[in-house]
């Protein structure tokens, strides 16, 4: 388990990884009424929110966004195991401090979680969302960083701020995503490990709708609005992602990485891939 605790203007920054041989739970509390969102990587770890009687449990956390107030007497558990493992950032800042944000952020706050700013009870949970391609990149760039010391907080400082931009974003654009996405939280996260788990040939339009009980035209609209991108659009960014990752690890050629992530032409790898990154996958040093 890596737990750390970065201070940023009056913004706490928890980052938290952890992966386990065995079932493990690991529980953690605020020791102040605070007002958060909580990004989840890719670990898909469970999470188990107690206050009081209450309980609120979170089977499927992975690319989750999730808001919500808690003060002293709320717990929150994470389940780890072997295939569940931890990838979380909380960025949390206490209710006394909202007025004191720079660059209006208190006011953003205000506006967009008001139901987290003036809390009924112990907990009380805002709007939640799957991330999109763009967040959860940044997530995967928080949990591979390798800085350290004043690089290391010039790094996290300037990741939070795009996180959070990107967060509020999202609520200000698409305003109705915290309740459809809750609908179909599930469902659309299926259809992005069904993509990945089939990225070399993956299954039509037709079936994946047909696997997760949509039809194609729900399927379409959800994901979209849910993710920001059409669903092969999606594909298409994992695809090049993977590959860029196994030819600058030097696990494969970039002959062998088209074919992996299943492109059948070099030339369309390479132009897509520049026109992603920037640079040819040939230039990868």
């Amino acid at each position: 388990m890596t737990r750390d605790f970065i201070h940023i203007n009056d913004f706490i920054v928890l980052v938290e990884e952890a992966k386990a041989t065995t079932i493990e739970v690991d529980a953690c509390h605020f020791e102040e009424s605070l007002i958060a969102v909580a990004f989840y990587g890719s670990g898909n770890v469970d999470l188990a929110v107690q206050y009081g009687e209450k309980k609120k449990q979170f089977k499927h956390t992975k690319g989750l966004a999730l808001s919500f107030y808690a003060d002293d007497q709320v717990t929150f558990e994470h389940t780890i195991s072997p295939d569940k493992n931890l990838e979380c950032i909380v960025v949390a800042t206490a209710l006394r401090h909202l007025d004191q944000l720079p660059n209006q952020e208190g006011e953003i706050f205000k506006e967009l979680l008001q139901e987290l700013v003036h809390p009924k009870d112990h907990y009380v949970e805002g709007p939640s969302f799957l991330m999109t391609p763009d967040m959860q990149r940044i997530v995967d760039n928080i949990f591979a960083n390798q800085y350290s010391g004043k690089t290391k907080m010039m790094f996290f400082r300037s990741q939070m701020t795009a996180l959070l931009s990107h967060f509020f974003g999202q609520l200000a654009i698409i305003p109705e995503t915290s309740t459809a996405s809750s609908n179909y939280c599930d469902q659309l996260n299926k259809v992005k490990e069904i993509l990945i788990n089939n990225i070399e040939n993956p299954p039509s339009l037709t079936e994946l709708s047909q696997q997760i009980g949509f039809n194609t035209t729900k399927l379409k609209k959800e994901f979209k609005a849910v993710f920001g991108v059409p669903v092969f659009k999606y594909l298409q960014n994992e695809r090049l992602s993977l590959a860029h990752t196994l030819i600058s690890k030097k696990e494969a050629t970039v002959q062998e990485a088209a074919w992996q992530v299943g492109y059948d032409s070099l030339s369309s790898f390479s132009n897509a891939f520049a026109k992603k990154f920037g640079y040819r996958p040939s230039q990868i040093k």
